[in-house]
């Protein structure tokens, strides 16, 4: 039996899903044409129970991946931070390697803020996307379960 799968609503995520998963990820592995390279997290739904599966920016400390919802300096969260908060056990994808992790919100303020600042070398536009929008951007990091 598989489980249900609901894949994503916006066009270009779902094709940057489709590429990186259908090439068992040796493609697909950068965000759009930027060259920055991206996992894929695989997650389950708070309402639906389905599979869900969303590209991020590949962040690594240590151990373990920094997941930042950013959603774009957006007022509100992804819809990935709600199924993470209920159901954090992920499948992370980093190009071919897969891993089992649980990802863990992060509230401690120093430690939020080098793992967002860690976000920001990755990615810089994270640190404009701070400033747009009035919410603490939910930052949390994937480790072996």
């Amino acid at each position: 039996m598989t489980e249900a799968y609901l894949p994503p609503t916006i066009d270009w995520v779902a094709k940057q899903v489709e590429l990186y998963e259908g090439s068992g990820g040796t493609e697909g592995t950068t965000l759009l044409d930027t060259g920055l390279p991206c996992i894929l997290v695989t997650h389950r739904g708070v309402k639906t129970g389905a599979l869900r599966k969303t590209p991020l920016m590949t962040v690594k400390v240590d151990e373990g991946y920094v997941l930042i919802g950013s959603y774009g300096g957006a007022p509100k969260d992804p819809t990935w931070v709600a199924n993470l908060r209920a159901n954090p056990d992920i499948t992370l994808r980093d190009r071919t390697d897969v891993f089992e992790l649980r990802a863990r919100e992060i509230t401690d303020p120093s430690e939020r803020q080098r793992l967002y600042d860690a976000g920001v070398a990755v990615f810089p536009p994270n640190a404009e996307y701070a400033k747009k929008t009035d919410r603490v951007i939910p930052v949390f990091l994937a480790e072996p379960r």
